[in-house]
């Protein structure tokens, strides 16, 4: 596993035997100025963004570089682990760096205090580390959120007819014809038929 540390103005990432060879990488080091945000991420496999680069990508155990179209995510991640996020600015070598580490609560808070408070005008016009939305928990995490972090009544983009043109009633009217409706009583209530 992973171990982060802050060492000057700089946030280390030294990895592993097992994920820097796969990574073909032994460190990664990261200037705080370019940090945007970090947080725990309890599901492993949701830091995969984009597509697989270089690096070794097994199941339960991905190591490497991820391309995106905003930029690369590194990742040295394997299951059943909490997850080490650091989201960093543009400019920076990677848009997000994402890894398994032993205490992910621990570094999260080491990284936090030495955060950049404001990110400044040259880095964005974006919310600073601390005001950044938080997505809702998931049902394993004691939320209700589903895997795609929608919350309950919250529309599919694929699922609910979303892009679909309204129905054509003249359309409903001849497919409704020839079907039997039956009106639909609870027996023992007033009104059923017996």
């Amino acid at each position: 596993m992973a171990h982060v540390t802050v060492e000057g103005g700089e946030v280390v990432v030294r990895l592993g035997l097992r994920e820097g060879l796969a990574a073909r990488r032994r460190q990664i080091r990261v200037p705080v100025s370019a940090l945007r945000e970090v947080h725990v991420e309890r599901s492993w496999w949701r830091v995969l963004r984009g597509r697989a680069g270089s690096g070794t990508w097994s199941p339960g155990r991905c190591s490497g570089v991820r391309n995106r179209p905003d930029g690369k995510d590194f990742i040295a991640v394997k299951a059943q682990s909490t997850v080490l996020c650091l989201e960093l600015a543009e400019g920076a070598p990677f848009r997000r760096v994402a890894v398994s580490v032993p205490d992910a609560a621990r570094a999260e808070r080491a990284v936090r205090e030495v955060m950049p408070q404001d990110p400044g005008p040259e880095h964005g016009t974006g919310p600073g580390p601390r005001d950044a939305p938080r997505r809702p928990p998931l049902q394993h995490e004691g939320g209700t959120a589903d895997d795609h972090g929608r919350q309950p009544g919250a529309p599919s983009r694929t699922g609910s007819g979303a892009g679909r043109p309204p129905l054509d009633a003249e359309r409903v009217e001849r497919a409704n014809a020839d079907r039997v409706r039956h009106d639909h009583v609870v027996p023992g209530t007033p009104g059923a038929r017996s």
